[in-house]
């Protein structure tokens, strides 16, 4: 790997966990628990890139954030006792980046089309980019909710000590 990858690699973790801290900021989050919500979030996005990175692993965006969700959530639980807040505080925030809006805005636009056309091969080609578009959508938040999620229930005693 050369060192524009490993650049590239720490600016996307970096920019992740930027937009991590303003979703805490206005998530009424402590701030006590900014740097873990920051680190986590750098953590699972700079996870997500190296599996999608072509000349990398090339992890399609589904598989990838699934797996990156779940270092999410395995840091938010490892991160709760030490901030004394729900492991949920430091991954929500950390989760907010990988949401799939370009894929939601590409759904919508396609569904518009599809109301917009009369029929016949526009309306067709238009459908099939709104059911890709929405079903990838779909299927990102589920990875990401199934991902963060099961570090909380396999880790309980991990988990909800800092609620005790």
């Amino acid at each position: 790997m050369s060192g524009s990858i490993f650049i590239n690699i720490f600016l996307d973790g970096l920019f992740a966990a930027i937009a991590a801290i303003g979703f805490a900021s206005i998530s009424s989050t402590p701030r006590r628990a900014y740097v873990a919500c920051a680190v986590t979030a750098a953590a699972g996005h700079a996870v997500r890139y190296v599996l999608m990175r072509p000349d990398l692993l090339a992890v399609s965006i589904v598989p990838a954030t699934a797996i990156a969700a779940l270092v999410v959530g395995v840091l938010g639980v490892l991160f709760a006792p030490s901030i004394k807040c729900p492991a949920e505080v430091c991954f929500f925030p950390a989760l907010l980046p990988m949401v799939p809006g370009m894929y939601a805005y590409h759904a919508l636009q396609a569904l518009a089309m599809c109301l917009a056309s009369p029929g016949g091969a526009g309306f067709q080609a238009a459908f099939g980019a709104f059911a890709s578009n929405g079903l990838t959508c779909l299927f990102i938040v589920l990875a990401m909710v199934l991902g963060a999620n099961v570090p909380v229930f396999l880790l309980k005693n991990i988990a909800f000590r800092a609620t005790r």
